[in-house]
């Protein structure tokens, strides 16, 4: 497995790129550039990861909702999750990401007609149209589990997996999102080894953060930095760990970078406990 996370320092080169991966401890790195880079761009930061180890795990495309109610935003949305998922294949990104979207206004949203029939249909729709659209022969376009959109349970990934029926879709396996009951945060290390055990072929990139069950009313869960919450990180890297060798573990959601300096403190001192070997 790699770590990866954001990288401070300037990445405006490639060179600069990699000094500040290497300055992190960091073999895995979100995609270094966007859809307007030239083809000369793309191919430099690509060789140089080739050169030094670092395996680019996923390039977002998140901000874009291809199953919104409006029809002219789920177009535009769709096209540009192709130009994304076209980076990703030409950069040699393991994924394009992005979540499925939302029915309402706010692109990543709850909403009452999010996990209905009619919703989970136009999922498969809108996926089928992005990969059909730029057929990658490198990458995978991959849908983020979130808590109130499929696919938010592991049952629901797999019927979409099934139901897309694309050889270029896969996982992108981020289990916080997916913590969204009290049931399954107080018993997330046998919802991790579940998980993992039947997604662990499609999974291409995951990331890493925490999850805080407060004591108010009526419930309110909370992102927090690995380390800081719930989560089982011992179960959680030793799933991945019999996975792809070059899966990317993405640190996400911190803003400073002593909190990535922590976080990334954190997941290696519980490898090493685990006997999990983190490149």
């Amino acid at each position: 497995m790699r770590l990866g996370g954001r990288c401070f320092g300037d990445a405006s080169t490639p060179e600069g790129w990699i000094a500040a991966l290497k300055n992190h401890g960091y073999s895995a790195a979100y995609c270094p550039v966007g859809v307007d880079a030239d083809d000369a761009t793309i191919e430099a930061y690509a060789e140089a990861a080739r050169e030094n180890d670092i395996v680019i795990g996923e390039v977002g495309a998140f901000g874009n909702n291809p199953i919104s109610p409006d029809e002219a935003t789920r177009r535009k949305s769709v096209e540009n999750c192709q130009e994304r998922l076209a980076l990703a294949d030409r950069i040699g990104a393991r994924c394009c990401v992005n979540i499925a979207g939302g029915r309402g206004e706010k692109w990543d949203g709850p909403h009452p007609d999010n996990l209905t029939r009619d919703t989970f249909d136009l999922i498969v729709e809108s996926v089928r149209a992005i990969i059909d659209g730029v057929k990658p022969t490198r990458t995978y376009y991959t849908l983020e589990t979130m808590p109130w959109i499929f696919p938010h349970t592991t049952d629901s990934f797999v019927d979409l997996i099934e139901a897309i029926d694309r050889e270029r879709f896969a996982a992108h396996f981020d289990p916080v999102n997916m913590i969204n009951n009290p049931e399954v945060y107080f018993n997330n290390a046998d919802f991790l080894r579940d998980a993992i055990g039947r997604l662990g072929p499609h999974i291409r990139s995951c990331h890493a953060k925490d999850i805080v069950l407060s004591q108010k009313l009526t419930v309110h869960l909370d992102e927090a930095r690995p380390g800081l919450g719930a989560l089982d990180y011992g179960v959680y890297l030793k799933g991945l760990d019999k996975l792809d060798p070059d899966i990317p573990l993405l640190i996400e959601h911190l803003k400073t970078e002593e909190e990535f300096a922590l976080a990334a403190d954190h997941i290696r001192g519980v490898a090493d406990h685990a006997g999990v070997r983190i490149r």
